[in-house]
Order: C-alpha cells, then structure tokens, then sequence
C-alpha cells in the first residue's frame, strides 16, 4: 500500500446499517456528529465536517464494500485524491469494519490515522451503542 494504511474496528451495528448511514446524508451526519451531504451512488459526490473531506463514490457492493476518491483541504495544492475502501464483514453481535486509506499525499499519514479514530470511530461507536 502507498503511503497509507489499514484500520480496523467492531461496532455494534449490522454490516446494513453501517453501510446506510454511511451512503446518506443525515446518516453520515448521525455518525459522525458533523454536516454531511452525500449522494449515495457510483459516481456520487460527498462532503463532512463542514467540507474539510470531499470525494466521489468509486465502487459499491450493497451492505459489504465502499471504495471513494477522498481528500481533505489539508491536501497539497495539486495533490491528487487518495483512496479509501470499507469493507463491512458481519461478526458476532456487530460488525467488522476495516478501513483502507492509501495513496494519501507524503508524510500525512499519522494525522489522518489518528483521525479516524477520533472523528469516525469514536462517535460510530457511541452512535450505534445508543
């Protein structure tokens, strides 16, 4: 993987409503505490946390995978998107979801790590225990 990562995290939710939430506006909203808008299809456009993330669905697989051209205004000017992948595997009393963040630009990799967890995680976590 070039300059990226992979995370992985088990939330108390289905592989469906994850998958959803994730795809939808007041969903995304839900999980994560900030304003999203997202069109939830292949070729779809999205932003969150007031537009600082944008991006373009590249790839679906109902309730199991999501693939999306991702950046942030912390990008270099020129910088082109990296890629983010969720896949969603149903375990015991919740899913798996393990997130795949590549391409991303040099030496940015920590920040977006660490944010993931306090951003997206975290809230999914208590969002879906609630």
């Amino acid at each position: 993987m070039s300059n990226g990562f992979e995370l992985t995290v088990l939330l108390p939710a289905s592989p469906e409503e994850i998958y959803t939430d994730w795809l939808d506006s007041e969903g995304h909203a839900a999980l994560t505490g900030s304003p999203a808008q997202v069109d939830g299809r292949v070729g779809g456009t999205f932003s969150a946390w007031d537009g600082y993330i944008t991006g373009v669905t590249l790839e679906l697989e109902p309730s199991q995978r999501i693939v999306q051209a991702w950046r942030t205004t912390g990008f270099p000017e020129g910088a082109p998107d990296s890629r983010l992948e969720i896949q969603l595997k149903p375990v015991g009393g919740g899913t798996r979801l393990t997130l795949i963040h590549s391409d991303m630009p040099p030496d940015q990799e920590d920040s977006y790590r660490q944010g993931w967890e306090d951003f997206y995680f975290s809230p999914m976590r208590e969002y879906f225990e609630t």
